[in-house]
């Protein structure tokens, strides 16, 4: 049993987890907006996402991640630079606007990781923009880059489906935001560190509401999409209301980043 712990607990470190919430992200939009799955950027986004999440929580500065003592780490940084090797080999695949539009998305990253602007260490350090910046990225990742490769254009429908995406990553972010309270240096001025959690928690609550109805802008909807959104507004509800300061170790890094996955396979069940 012990070696199932470990295995599990290097799945989520080593954000393999969070990779395939990405992914399955990606899949919701090319079913919601009725594009291809593309095999080459599937695999580019989820082993790029294994490397790049790994290179901000482990190796934001460059000597820590050249220079490993912790076995477990050393372990985790040669496992993100296998899987860089093999998105650089799928970004190859990309077209011209692909390109363009990670290019975009790796200077956020690295204005988010690294200290590029001065006086402030990175994005991340600079208050109440940590999430924002997360979910951008996501929401650019899972909506933009496939209509990008698919080179169509970007309609109203795909803009209201990125603004949902935003806010839906903005949602699921809070409880990582409230769990991190003790963590948290005060400088970064969090949402539960300004309103408290009560207060952080109906902000999520509206914007979850803002989040389904925002599908009615959309000029073209399924009811497969409508039934979907409304299971993720249900979920994000219940989730935003067990959320508590002192969670148990696996309810964000697992079961909150395990929504988008749930939502993904119910999407592929609903187009059947």
């Amino acid at each position: 049993m012990k070696w199932f712990v470990r295995l599990f607990d290097f799945y989520l470190d080593a954000s393999v987890h969070v990779s395939l919430a990405v992914v399955s992200l990606m899949v919701i939009t090319s079913l919601t907006l009725n594009i291809s799955l593309d095999f080459h950027l599937t695999l580019f986004i989820f082993f790029g996402s294994v490397g790049c999440y790994n290179f901000i929580k482990y190796g934001v500065e460059a000597k820590k991640y050249v220079i490993v003592a912790n076995k477990y780490h050393k372990s985790i940084q040669i496992f993100s630079l296998i899987c860089m090797a093999i998105a650089l080999y799928h970004a190859h695949f990309m077209n011209v606007n692909t390109y363009i539009g990670i290019a975009v998305l790796i200077l956020l990253i690295g204005l988010y990781a690294l200290p590029l602007l001065p006086k402030v260490k990175n994005l991340r350090s600079w208050g109440g923009l940590k999430i924002f910046i997360v979910a951008l990225v996501w929401a650019g990742t899972t909506v933009v880059l496939p209509i990008l490769l698919e080179e169509k254009s970007l309609s109203w429908d795909v803009w209201v489906e990125t603004v949902q995406r935003f806010l839906l990553v903005l949602i699921l972010l809070l409880p990582f935001e409230i769990r991190d309270l003790a963590f948290d240096s005060v400088d970064l001025k969090t949402l539960p560190q300004r309103y408290g959690i009560k207060t952080t928690k109906w902000i999520g609550v509206v914007l979850t509401g803002l989040f389904f109805f925002l599908i009615f802008f959309k000029d073209d909807y399924t009811n497969q999409e409508l039934l979907l959104k409304l299971f993720l507004s249900l979920v994000l509800l219940l989730v935003l209301r067990i959320t508590k300061r002192n969670q148990s170790k696996y309810f964000a890094a697992f079961w909150v980043e395990s929504i988008p996955v749930f939502g993904c396979a119910l999407a592929i069940l609903l187009a059947k």
